[in-house]
């Protein structure tokens, strides 16, 4: 069993889901067993609707199916409810569960057509948040992709940046309180880093202090001077602000024409966007009725084949009436054939391409969109800028009179202010120089000193922090090396059984905001690159993320593991390859795997709890293959 800091953790699993009136569910029960749980249906049955049920009654707030809550209940009705039936039989005298005495536990998550929601645990209503911190407290935490990945979030996996990655498997193995004493300890050296700043500043300005209090006597000079001179920096300072508003309506009048000519490109390109999905939406329904035709040419013609191989074992022409009409006899069947399939593949081909095409254009409207709705807040935000500067300007109008004649001035308000500030300062010193000079400048010697021990002590404490820091920063390095080192042999024995190869690898490990966590792969011999959204084929990346995933199963700390549609994007022979490494990976009985796919993968009642959805009548219906 998994350990994290030597705290063994007790394994729990769903005995049971109880989904009522659910997205398309009614009612259903749908039982689960410790080890692996296939789930299997055609699209648009009802399967991914049982992963999202554990989710949201676990504590997940936002689905891709759903903005809100309430708008996963089902269709017409007022209110749904989705109940887990948890395993909590003590394991070593500690039950998983340890607020409840009872060998199963019951998680309920109500959800209202007005937008409220409860829990319930064992039938008593609880907050969310204590739900949520029970979840977390056994790593079941359904926003980690490691822990439960949703449809299409393996694709969002192998996107996701080094940094993103490398944290989802700190929480999901239990390694997170070793980044948060790494970063509680920066933190509190950052902390004396500023206080040992702050003193250095304020050490430096005694230091000045107790200059100016030394040198005052001889700085009893041109007095009558510095009062002039403040006069005209008073009317300067007066021109200076007003000049600096004029400049910046004029500025900010330039930016809006700017922007209103970024805006107008803006709509343009969105309506071009929308175009062109529209255009390519009809093209991939026209290929998808053309692939769907040739299939069904494709199994007519097999049906003949395998007509003429059983007349062939049987006596072949020999036996009348009984030969089927082929095309031209064997050989212009098998032309046929190999006709068709050579069909098949470009129709694929050509429905990928459409796909990707839809996607890009998507992507493309979607930033539009987003930076459409920026550039109008920017205008806005300019406008309301132009606001307040000619309400400034018209504030400065009494004030004309006493600038009198306009100082032409390339200073800001701020430059003439400080020059001000600083006459100021000189002309307050000569006015109180007095006998008590020596008394004060005394007093400063003393603070100076003080702040001189404080500095030392400050610095010895944040020698000791930076200390404190990089040996916590070694403990985390070493943790998760050695978590790599176990993981990486795991992960290239599963690509080595697709065909393919790579590693797993620490990146930026010196640099705790900084570090990242890269997954490579190389596929038919080829060299091993790092994943992401453009070099490997969906197929290439789903077959390493599903591979990186498995070598980490026996590190989780999560005693549920789920993947909505594990085989996305591999062909046949990396689904049954997948499978058998799944069977393989999953053999772990102290823990639940969940597993769902719309193909035909098939499993011995031994191996996995074979649960079929289909939809009749509108309604999800589950059946379970003993």
């Amino acid at each position: 069993m998994p350990t994290v800091k030597g705290t063994q953790i007790s394994r729990t699993h769903v005995q049971e889901v109880i989904l009522e009136n659910f997205m398309s569910y009614e009612y259903a029960r749908i039982p689960f067993k410790p080890g692996l749980n296939l789930i299997c249906g055609p699209n648009g049955a009802g399967k991914s609707a049982i992963l999202v049920g554990i989710s949201v009654a676990i504590g997940q707030s936002y689905t891709e199916r759903a903005r809100k809550l309430r708008d996963l209940i089902r269709h017409g009705k007022k209110a749904g409810r989705i109940t887990l039936l948890f395993d909590n039989k003590p394991i070593n005298g500690v039950r998983p569960f340890p607020f409840s005495r009872s060998d199963s536990v019951a998680v309920s998550r109500y959800l209202k057509e007005d937008g409220t929601y409860w829990y319930e645990m064992d039938y008593r209503q609880v907050p969310k948040g204590r739900v949520e911190r029970i979840f977390r407290e056994i790593g079941l935490n359904p926003d980690n992709l490691l822990v439960i990945m949703h449809q299409n979030m393996i694709e969002q996996f192998g996107v996701i940046s080094p940094e993103e990655r490398l944290q989802l498997v700190e929480e999901a193995v239990g390694f997170q309180d070793y980044r948060r004493k790494v970063l509680e300890a920066q933190e509190k050296l950052n902390r004396l880093l500023s206080e040992e700043e702050a003193v250095t500043n304020l050490l430096r300005s005694a230091e000045q202090t107790l200059g100016y209090w030394k040198e005052q006597y001889e700085r009893l000079k041109l007095k009558r001077e510095l009062r002039s001179k403040k006069a005209i920096l008073e009317r300067e300072e007066i021109w200076a602000r007003i000049t600096k508003h004029e400049r910046d309506i004029e500025e900010l009048k330039k930016k809006i024409k700017q922007k209103e000519a970024t805006l107008e490109e803006l709509t343009r390109r969105i309506a071009e966007r929308q175009s062109s999905y529209d255009s390519l939406s009809q093209q991939l329904e026209q290929e998808r009725f053309k692939y769907r035709r040739l299939f069904y040419d494709l199994i007519a013609l097999e049906k003949q084949r395998a007509q003429l191989e059983a007349l062939k074992t049987v006596g072949g022409s020999g036996v009348a009436g009984k030969r089927p009409k082929s095309l031209g006899g064997k050989k212009g069947l098998e032309q046929s054939v190999a006709k068709i399939e050579g069909d098949i593949a470009k129709s694929e081909k050509e429905i990928s391409g459409l796909f990707d095409k839809i996607v890009e254009v998507r992507v493309d409207e979607a930033i539009s969109m987003y930076r459409r709705e920026i550039v109008e807040r920017e205008i806005r935000h300019l406008n309301r800028k132009i606001s307040e500067e000619e309400e400034g300007l018209k504030q400065l109008e009494p004030l004309h009179a006493k600038a009198g004649e306009r100082i032409p001035t390339e200073r800001t308000p701020a430059e003439v202010l400080e020059e001000l500030k600083y006459v100021n300062a000189q002309l307050l010193s000569l006015a109180e120089v007095s006998e008590e000079a020596e008394e004060v400048y005394n007093h400063h010697l003393e603070i100076y000193s003080q702040l001189s021990d404080r500095i030392r002590e400050v610095t010895e404490n944040r020698q000791k922090a930076l200390e404190d820091v990089e040996l916590r920063k070694s403990i985390w390095r070493r943790t998760l090396e050695k978590l790599i080192e176990e993981v990486n042999p795991l992960y290239q024995s599963n690509l080595a059984r697709a065909g393919a190869s790579g590693s797993v690898r620490l990146v930026n490990i010196e640099n705790v905001e900084e570090a990242g966590l890269e997954v490579l792969v190389g596929h038919r011999g080829g060299e091993s690159l790092v994943l992401d959204a453009y070099t490997q084929s969906g197929g290439e990346r789903t077959v390493a993320i599903m591979a990186f995933l498995l070598s980490l199963q026996q590190h989780l700390k999560s005693p549920l593991r789920a993947v909505d549609e594990f085989d996305i994007h591999m062909d046949p022979l990396n689904r049954e390859l997948m499978a058998r490494l799944i069977f393989d990976s999953a053999g772990d009985a102290d823990a639940q795997y969940i597993f769902i796919t719309p193909s035909q993968v098939v499993f011995s009642s031994e191996a996995a709890n074979m649960i079929v959805v289909q939809k009749v009548q509108g309604k999800s219906e589950v059946s379970v293959v003993s």
